[in-house]
């Protein structure tokens, strides 16, 4: 698992999804994130590296 795309994917979560628990949702909606943060990782190039030094692995990596 690549944790940029994990990270990015989780953050993604987070903004959208108000409440609910990333690890409880199904692997589908996780994938549409994991997608999308895949995407925004692509479009980016290497500015990815500063998004990811902003979020936390330990907030996002715990169940990792």
């Amino acid at each position: 698992m690549d944790y940029r795309v994990e990270l990015v994917a989780r953050a993604f979560y987070d903004a959208e999804e108000d409440g609910y628990s990333w690890d409880c949702e199904p692997e589908i909606l996780r994938e549409e994130f994991r997608r999308l943060a895949r995407n925004a990782i692509a479009l980016m190039g290497d500015e990815i590296g500063v998004l990811v030094l902003e979020l936390s692995p330990g907030d996002y990596l715990k169940a990792a």
